[in-house]
């Protein structure tokens, strides 16, 4: 009996430190497994991007090549049904509509975050992050219904308009659209900031708005600065609330800042094109130019906000 007992114990004692040498052999495993993962998906992204790019640039080469690239962006009309394509018309709409809904954003937007994160109480926050969440949760196109329900109406009506499908409905229909993405992102920022920060300006004899002022949002100010910018590629590249609400007639707004005229984006005029052109004719493969010229407008937006994110943290170490 002793002896099967010494036989037992001995047993036991090499299958647990079998178990124990085989762990980390395990751990390795699953670890490089994970790893593998991670990077197949990081390879994966990079070439579906790079697969649109080479797709929409094999799509548009015809039309730059025959049309010339400063004749597409610099004409100031399109229409094609008389082959005349010229994206400034689309352009200077982009740009009024971008910089009207990008100050609607910010003047609601950050005011808000900053609220939410300093100095709101546990119940605003209660009622306010939900309403906020929900929003961003709501579809595009009920953005674009609800717009062409009330607030094409109310233009129309208050401003004695011929219809309210205007440069400005779609501002301010992307400005309020936007809100609680640059709202979640900045509030991120600023709670972000060590909270050492904060105790140190008040021990100093600042208040709160002092310290909010002068120690939080500069300390958050990368990514605050970030949000505005991916904010701006995010407005670009909207398209069913634009397309119900702008009108999406491709002229340039007389006087230029004319916002109560009807206008037509990037996007605008793809989805609303695209349907009926045949493939292979000239007006689809200027449609996909258009398309390359969107991306790479935010993909520069994109880059910029990174390299003004990293100066911005270098010079003030923000977070």
């Amino acid at each position: 009996m002793l002896y099967i007992d010494h036989i037992d114990k001995g047993f036991n004692c090499e299958c647990v430190l079998n178990r124990r040498m085989g762990l980390p052999k395990m751990r390795r495993y699953k670890d490089r497994f994970v790893e593998a993962v991670l990077f197949l998906c990081a390879i994966t992204s990079i070439l579906v991007m790079l697969l649109i790019f080479y797709f929409l640039t094999r799509e548009s080469l015809k039309a730059f090549a025959e049309l010339g690239i400063f004749s597409l962006l610099l004409g100031q009309k399109w229409h094609p049904a008389g082959d005349i394509y010229g994206m400034m018309p689309m352009i200077v709409s982009s740009l009024i509509i971008t910089l009207l809904a990008l100050f609607i954003n910010i003047i609601i937007g950050v005011p808000l975050a900053i609220y939410l994160s300093e100095l709101a109480g546990p119940r605003s926050k209660a009622i306010l992050k939900p309403s906020i969440e929900l929003l961003a949760g709501v579809p595009s196109i009920v953005y674009g219904f609800l717009g062409v329900i009330i607030l094409v109406s109310y233009l129309q009506g208050g401003f004695d308009m011929l219809t309210g499908r205007s440069i400005l409905a779609g501002s301010i229909l992307l400005g309020i659209m936007y809100i609680p993405y640059i709202t979640t992102i900045c509030e991120d920022s600023l709670r972000a900031v060590p909270s050492e920060f904060k105790e140190g300006s008040l021990a100093l004899g600042a208040n709160r708005w002092q310290t909010i002022r002068h120690v939080t949002i500069p300390a958050a100010s990368s990514g605050i600065t970030a949000a505005v910018l991916l904010n701006i590629g995010s407005i670009i590249g909207e398209t069913m609330a634009v397309l119900l609400v702008v009108g999406n007639v491709a002229r340039i707004p007389s006087p230029f800042f004319n916002v109560f005229s009807q206008g037509a984006t990037f996007t605008s005029v793809i989805a609303g094109e695209m349907g009926e052109v045949a493939r292979g004719s000239m007006h689809y493969h200027v449609l996909f130019a258009v398309g390359f010229v969107l991306l790479v407008v935010v993909s520069i937006l994109s880059v910029v906000a990174d390299q003004a994110r990293a100066r911005i943290r270098k010079k003030f170490g923000g977070y």
